[in-house]
């Protein structure tokens, strides 16, 4: 198995037996470190991290370089350099990584329809109705790795397998530019000694639960009785999990992938005590998710927070509303409700706002009266003029002059860090 630095990288001999496969999930190697090389050669094999060079950022991704050092992504960039003192930091350019991340999705749909993407850099391909055209899985998967490296300067790795939850881990363990295939028969011998951890879906905190119960490897997962998953990390995870130690997963490559979330975090200059500042940044947060949503016609029935203190503890919370909106008036007021429950009053170096649980703009059955109404409209009006002349000209009256303090972090991804 990796350990996200390259040891313990597992690759497949050429020619290997790619029976019963049919998904693909690729995974472009420290895709934005790899961006800033193509950009600049001079930073190859260099220590890089990805992130602002003020050290109260963190780290977006890193170079294998940096991560042999033992620098990890969300990692503050201070001791990131603790840890690794020569790297080199490199600001983040996230219209790059889109516009690279373009040609390389290109690439996959030259040789399937079949492509669902799960972030800028990786993504599944179901191959199977193109073998005719392009050769076994094994050899696709070959020729898109010849491809990304030649036609866009970066490379990447490939898990080749019958199912996605077991295609994903295996592009893990061939990282970097590696290709590992599991044909199906192989499937339960490959999964077996494998830590729980690298099971897609598994935090940390589930994964401790089961470690706890002497849980350890899938194979533990197979050979444990269910009632012990059930007590260790709830009946669904269980029923999930003892399904996925199986080699079972029915789930198919999706052409259309809805979106989970949609979500902004600010990371300040220095720490806030400033209680009305914070509210006053969540609203302002809530009011750029919201105008995230309007756009791509999504409401949230669920709004959560993020912040992180002067410690780099940090604590979310999450509330369900009694009806979905993309108001962020609503967003918002939910938003700062949260955040005085949180009974912490230490400084606080970053806050987050985010919308969960979307569905498509008016799914919701429509009640006797709007309480939203009026939010709704002058809301709209915010979205025309921000339309007609820039994101820039016009915010809410409370918002001017707050700016002391906010020093923009806003994650990679959109959804989280690399």
């Amino acid at each position: 198995m990796g350990h996200g630095d390259g040891r313990g990288r597992t690759v497949s001999a050429a020619g290997a037996d790619d029976t019963g496969t049919r998904i693909l999930h690729v995974d472009m190697d420290a895709f934005y470190a790899a961006v800033a090389v193509l950009d600049d050669p001079t930073l190859r094999g260099l220590p890089l991290i990805i992130g602002a060079p003020d050290g109260r950022s963190v780290v977006s991704s890193a170079s294998y370089e940096a991560r042999r050092y033992g620098v990890r992504a969300a990692m503050p960039v201070s001791q990131a350099m603790r840890l690794c003192p020569t790297a080199r930091i490199v600001m983040p350019r996230f219209d790059r990584y889109q516009d690279v991340s373009r040609q390389v999705m290109a690439i996959f749909e030259s040789f399937t329809p079949l492509v669902e993407p799960l972030s800028v850099d990786e993504a599944f391909l179901d191959v199977q109705g193109v073998r005719r055209l392009w050769g076994s899985p094994a050899r696709i998967a070959q020729l898109v790795r010849e491809r990304v490296e030649s036609e866009v300067g970066i490379t990447c790795s490939v898990g080749v397998a019958a199912t996605k939850h077991v295609a994903k881990m295996a592009s893990t363990a061939a990282k970097p530019n590696g290709m590992l295939v599991v044909p199906a028969a192989q499937t339960l011998r490959f999964l077996a000694p494998r830590s729980v951890r690298a099971m897609w879906g598994v935090g940390p905190k589930a994964a401790e639960a089961l470690e706890a119960r002497g849980i350890r490897t899938i194979g533990d997962i197979h050979e444990a009785p269910r009632s012990v998953l059930d007590r260790a990390v709830g009946s669904a995870l269980s029923a999930r999990l003892t399904q996925l130690a199986l080699g079972e997963d029915p789930r198919a490559v999706e052409t259309e992938r809805v979106e989970k979330s949609i979500g902004h975090e600010e990371t300040f200059d220095h720490d806030i005590l400033d209680r009305p500042f914070l509210r006053a940044e969540l609203l302002r947060l809530a009011d750029r998710v919201a105008a995230r949503l309007r756009r791509a016609h999504w409401e949230t029935s669920t709004v959560a927070i993020k912040v992180r203190f002067d410690d780099f503890r940090t604590l979310s919370r999450s509330q369900t509303l009694a009806e979905p909106t993309a108001v962020g008036q609503r967003i918002g007021e939910a938003a700062q409700a949260m955040f005085e429950q949180i009974e912490r009053r230490d400084p606080i170096r970053l806050l987050g706002v985010r919308a969960e649980k979307l569905q498509p703009e008016g799914g919701a059955a429509l009640g006797l009266w709007d309480d939203d109404a009026d939010w709704r409209r002058v809301e709209g009006a915010v979205d025309d003029a921000v339309a007609r002349f820039g994101s820039a000209t016009i915010t809410r009256a409370r918002h001017i002059g707050r700016g002391d303090g906010r020093g923009a972090a806003q994650h990679p991804k959109a959804h989280g860090v690399e």
